[in-house]
């Protein structure tokens, strides 16, 4: 019987997250790796070599204890990022790099040149706006991968990753998520309580991500508009997606875990740009916040932002009908559920390290997990509210999963061409699209 696939390009609600459930079935794929001995040496590459993706290779190449694990080749749009990454690599993992200059690819292109090598995994690192059609050729190719968050920038990016993610299911592949809190001990004892309903039913979920200003790129003269953006990628939305989307989406994704993965209504969201407003930080807000409905009037409210000299906080509240959650910046887990109080003393754990532990196993194993309907579904949750407060409309959740807006400038993309430098967002005049 032939699984029945639903169009990615016809999303509502209640379906965003089956129209990969019923794949079951893979389809014979020499090129896979189904399991591997303990001496079969799994071969890695790495996809965009800034610190992120030097961080995820540094984690997946400490698996070795599970069996031999080599990186075998590196891509980058740019030679000085590879070559930094590299030399991080080899002084961890001098026996464990196995990249020489033929194997160390430059260009828009490097990805089918990796692709093309023998490689059984690869980890998706570059800025996110290229994440859909990365993972769309990972998956043509039979490749396990790493996908970090988050993995689109807009709804056809969503859309389009959503089709890969329903073959890679269909192919047996692995798929493990950049969502890395979902790998912490105290988070997943935490949520697992609330989901054995420790706290009654979920009425509303309050998460923060405040923060400073992270790096910015002065122009060089040699830059090209394509390589000045991609040098500042987290201030061009067709890149990032905005903070929202890039950054704070750990904290969306905690709160869509909060209400059990299942997708909001609508979102009403604001902000804007009061501190960061000089051309250097590209177009983007610093600072949002964002109420998202949730079925049985349910609320989420998610606030963020990214400015220099104001209080830090990373903090989530969750208020169940019996109960709430608190979970501050200090690490504190606590419960209370009426008479009952509870505090995580577990196990402290490395996330980033478990996540690629677990994801190794599986492989090995020949069960590789797959979280890419998990990873599509918090990205559009962020996406829906960066939609809204951009436009200063309430958005519903079918609307957004719809939307046309495609952010990725027109034409092919060339290091020699002009691109535009998109208008600031302003609530009210900018349309939903």
């Amino acid at each position: 019987m032939t699984p029945r696939i639903l169009n990615p390009n016809q999303l509502d609600r209640r379906s965003f997250l089956r129209n990969t459930a019923a794949l079951t079935a893979f389809a014979a794929a020499p090129a896979i790796l189904r399991g591997a001995p303990s001496d079969k040496i799994l071969k890695v590459a790495l996809v965009g070599c800034g610190g992120r993706g030097t961080g995820a290779a540094n984690q997946v190449l400490n698996t070795y204890s599970q069996g031999p694990i080599q990186m075998t080749a590196m891509a980058d749009m740019f030679e000085d990022r590879l070559t930094t990454s590299l030399k991080n690599l080899q002084a961890n993992h001098a026996d464990r790099i196995d990249v020489p200059k033929e194997r160390q690819f430059i260009g828009l292109d490097a990805i089918d040149k990796v692709l093309a090598t023998d490689v059984d995994v690869v980890l998706l690192t570059s800025p996110p706006g290229f994440r859909p059609e990365h993972f769309e050729k990972a998956v043509k190719a039979g490749k396990h991968a790493f996908c970090e968050k988050p993995v689109a920038t807009d709804a056809p990016g969503v859309r389009r990753f959503l089709a890969a993610a329903a073959e890679s299911k269909a192919k047996g592949l692995g798929c493990q998520s950049g969502f890395c809190w979902r790998a912490k001990y105290a988070e997943r004892e935490t949520y697992g309580r609330i989901e054995k309903g420790l706290i009654g039913e979920v009425r509303a979920a309050y998460g923060t991500y405040m923060g400073g200003t992270p790096w910015v790129k002065e122009r060089k003269p040699e830059w090209s508009d394509l390589e000045y953006q991609l040098r500042n990628w987290m201030y061009f939305c067709w890149l990032s997606g905005d903070h929202l989307v890039e950054q704070a989406v750990h904290t969306v994704d905690k709160m869509s875990w909060a209400f059990g993965d299942v997708a909001p209504i609508s979102a009403t969201g604001q902000g804007g740009r009061q501190q960061r407003v000089e051309e250097q930080y590209g177009h983007i807000y610093d600072h949002f916040t964002i109420v998202y409905e949730y079925p049985n009037s349910a609320r989420g409210i998610i606030a963020c932002r990214q400015q220099q000299g104001c209080a830090a906080d990373v903090s989530d509240h969750i208020l169940g009908t019996k109960g709430y959650v608190r979970k501050t910046s200090g690490r504190l887990y606590r419960m209370e559920s009426g008479s009952d109080a509870w505090k995580f003393e577990g196990q402290n754990n490395d996330m980033y390290q478990t996540e690629h532990d677990e994801f190794v196993a599986s492989i090995r194993a020949g069960k590789p997990v797959n979280f890419a309907d998990k990873l599509a579904h918090s990205t559009m949750v962020a996406i829906l509210g960066r939609m809204s407060a951009y436009t200063g409309q309430t958005i519903t959740w079918e609307d957004a999963c719809n939307s046309k807006e495609d952010l990725r400038p027109p034409g092919p993309l060339d290091f020699s061409s002009k691109l535009p430098f998109p208008p600031v967002p302003v609530p009210g005049r900018t349309k939903f699209i």
